[in-house]
This record gives structure tokens, sequence and C-alpha cells, in this order.
């Protein structure tokens, strides 16, 4: 699996196929120039020219990728870490994923690699192109079960610590089987997820991305505005400023929100979509620098305005704590409106990345075989199945912290950092510095022991949990 030390570069006509995270025609040829690896791999082909987008627009695309679901499980981070270190390991994975960000565009744009996928082709031949095919099919397929699950939480109620928190239309209609979460999981993904998933391309939600985008908007506006009323009310309780440790089991526990916060920042996956459509790819750090800077704001905004709402009272989905009396005018209402907001923007985000599971899923089973969308048979196979696993899954995983747990510890934290720093490492262009091996030694090392010890620390919490029912 070598690199050759003068590879061969040849103008060749070559499909789609080589740019897995790219959303066009598999039949659409274009004329590249390449250099391939000894398992024929691309490793330099030329940008494809077409409309450039604008910075502004290319800032909004990055930062709508990166805040995702994880930033409700940001304020449950802050309960475990407190506000000090809690905010501090905010701004560290930020200024973590820059870095990272910066070795795997760097590294891309002297390969002249479209996708992250090629990059890995060209640094590990097929067998690193398959393992970040996988780590993409775990990552989205476990994003999209906490949308699911949060979506369930705001409309059904979820059950924490023997206490159930009421959802939105168990308050208005009450405790039955239609307003349980399997029967309107059920409702959402017929009636919501299934139409905007059998879209073909997804130019087409570019009009509801826009909609979810302002549903955010007014879930952190009206979050923080309640927050600020209860803080000149002096009905806010000091914030706990730094983790509650009392034994080696609760320093072991800071560790559960390492894969919560790797979380947050992973966008690497599709930044090479957006530098392409930038068209000179000179712009893209600004981008990067940009879109991290405003996403660090929102996420510590959001961790901050949650923790001091609900203190240790704060839940793994901070969303299922608005079901009571803030102590402020129009408490219900506002409740209501903070979660409906924030479940009809994950309902839109839905297809967005559930177009990028089907694609990478489709390429990697099929990889030779034509165009998804031309093919009505495995467009529809594909598409009913994944939506009836992930209908499955929100049903038994019992909460977000979970599916953090697994998916932030394994998956991302490889699309995040794990493999940037392995490119760098294994250095196919011979571009690395003596900084850039340093710095990927340390991601690597760091990544791998926190992670490992999450696994650990949460996999002992289940373990306890169940003994304590036995008992």
């Amino acid at each position: 699996m070598g690199i050759h030390k003068n590879p061969r570069t040849t103008n060749e006509i070559v499909g789609e196929q080589y740019s897995p995270l790219l959303h066009s025609n598999k039949d659409d040829k274009i004329e590249v120039e390449i250099q391939q690896n000894d398992d024929g791999f691309i490793c330099n082909n030329n940008n494809n020219n077409g409309s450039s987008a604008s910075f502004t627009g290319s800032v909004f695309n990055l930062s709508t990728t990166i805040i995702g679901a994880g930033i409700m499980a940001l304020p449950a981070a802050m309960k475990v870490l407190g506000l000090t270190i809690g905010i501090a390991s905010i701004v560290f994975f930020a200024l973590l994923s820059h870095t990272s960000l910066d070795i795997l565009m760097r590294f891309s744009r002297v390969a002249k690699a479209q996708s992250y996928g090629d990059i890995m082709g060209c640094a590990f031949g097929s067998v690193g192109r398959l393992v970040f095919q996988i780590s993409v099919l775990v990552n989205n397929f476990g994003i999209l079960v906490v949308y699911s699950i949060i979506i369930g939480d705001v409309l059904s109620g979820t059950t924490s610590s023997g206490s159930h928190h009421f959802g939105v239309l168990e308050g208005w209609f009450g405790e039955h089987w239609s307003t349980g979460r399997t029967f309107v999981l059920l409702v959402t993904t017929l009636l919501v997820f299934t139409p905007l998933g059998f879209f073909k391309r997804i130019d087409s939600l570019r009009y509801t991305s826009g909609l979810a985008v302002a549903l955010a908007v007014v879930f952190l506006v009206i979050t923080a505005g309640i927050t600020f009323v209860k803080l000149f009310n002096g009905s806010i309780e000091s914030p706990r400023l730094l983790p509650n440790i009392t034994d080696m089991t609760s320093i072991w526990n800071l560790f559960t929100a390492v894969p919560v916060l790797v979380t947050a920042f992973v966008c690497h996956y599709n930044v090479h979509t957006i530098d392409n459509e930038l068209g000179d790819s000179s712009p893209i750090q600004p981008v990067i620098c940009a879109s991290l800077v405003l996403c660090s704001g929102i996420y510590i905004l959001t961790a901050l305005f949650g923790f001091l709402l609900f203190g240790d009272a704060t839940l793994g989905d901070v969303l299922a704590n608005f079901d009571t009396d803030l102590g402020i005018p129009y408490s219900n209402v506002l409740n209501d409106i903070v979660r409906i907001s924030y479940a009809l923007h994950l309902m839109l985000v839905f297809p967005v990345i559930f177009f990028s599971l089907r694609f990478n899923l489709d390429d990697l089973v099929f990889p030779s075989a034509k165009s998804l969308e031309f093919d009505k048979l495995r467009f529809s196979l594909i598409t009913t199945g994944l939506i009836i696993l992930l209908y499955v899954a929100a049903n038994f995983v019992p909460s977000i912290w979970d599916v953090f747990q697994f998916t932030g510890a394994t998956a991302t934290v490889c699309l995040g950092f794990i493999f940037p720093a392995a490119i760098a490492i294994r250095d196919p262009q011979s571009i690395a510095t003596k900084k850039d091996k340093i710095l990927s030694i340390v991601m690597i090392v760091l990544a791998v022991f926190s992670n490992v010890v999450a696994i650990y620390s949460n996999a002992d919490a289940l373990f306890r949990k169940d003994q304590s029912k036995s008992n």
C-alpha cells in the first residue's frame, strides 16, 4: 500500500465515484489530471470550475453543518464539568478542530483531492477509504437517531431518574397511546422524514434548510431571554463553576463529556464540498475560522443559559427540561415555543444529513453502479430501509447521551481528529512539517485516551445502573 515516489500522471475520464461526499451525478464525467498510488487511487485531480459560492454563504453552510443536535447536550456537559472547565473545553475543542481542519485542507489542496474520501484513499489506499466511509455511516446514522430521540422527547416526553418530563403533546392532550413516543415518531417518520427523504437532489432542500436555521435562532433567542429575566428577578442560583469531585469514579465521569464536545465541532466530512463551491480554495481558511468562532459563541451561550436555568437538574437533552413552570409570565407558552421550534428545526435538518448517509451507503455497497438518482428501485429500497432502521433505533435507544457516548467516542472522533492526524503522519505528499507531526501525535493520543476512558466510564455507569435495578 505504499505510495510511488514518481506517481503516474495522465489525463483520464473519471466518474463521480471518486468523490463520495460530492452530491452530483455519478454518471457525469469530468476530465482531470490524476496521480495514482499503488492501489490505483486518485491523488491529484483538478478542481471542477463552476459557479463560486460567496464567503458569507460558505460560512453559513459550514456553520449549519457544525451546529446540530449536539448543542442540546452541551448544558449537560456543563453539569459534568462545571462552567469554568466546560467553557474552556468548548474553546479548546474549537481550537483543536481548527488544527485538524487546517491539516486536512492543506494536504487535500496539495493532492488536489476533492473529497475527504479522496485524501484518505491517497494516503491509505482502498482500506483507508473504506474505513472513512464506514465512519461517515456510523456518524451520520448516530446523528439522525439523536434527532429522532430529541423529537420524541419534545413531543412525547422522557423519563429520567424515575421522574417523567411531559412532552408538548402530553401537556396538550394528556397521556394516551396517540401521544406516546412510538406513535408520534411513526407519524413524524411517515409525514415528514419520508417525503423529504425521497428528494433525489440535495438542492431541493434549500428552502427547508433556510427555515430550519430560522427556527434554531428562535430557540436561542427565547432561551437567552428567559435566562436574563430570571437573572434580573434573582431566581437563578449561583452556578457551579467546577466539577463535583468526590471519589475516583467522579473523576472518570468527567471524560464522559468528551464525546459530546467532539461531536459538537465535527464538520470535516462536508468541508470539501464547501471548498469546491468556493471555486478558489484560498478563502477556505477564513471560512473555517469564522464558522468556528460563530459556532463556539453559540455553543457557549447555549451551554451557559441551559445550565443557569436548570443547574444540576439539567438533562442529557436540555429540551426535556422545558416542561415545568419557569417562574416567569407566559411560562407554558414560552416552553412550548422553545421545544416546538427546535423539534421542527431538527425535522427539517434531518433530510440533509440523511442525504449524505444514503449517498455514502450506496457508494460503499454499489461502488460501480449507475447513479442512485437514475435507479428508482435501488433508491427506494435504500431510502425505505434506512428510514425503518432509524425509526426502530430511535425507539430503543434511551437517551441522546448514550448515542453521543458511542458515536462521539468512535466514528466522530476518527472523522474529526484521528484521520486528519494520521494523514499528516503518513504524509503522502511529503509536505508535513515537524510541527504538523507533533500536533498530529498529540491529537491522536488525546483523542484515543479520552474516548477510551469515556467508553469505560459510561459502560461502568450502565453496569452499576443495571446492578441497582436487579437489587
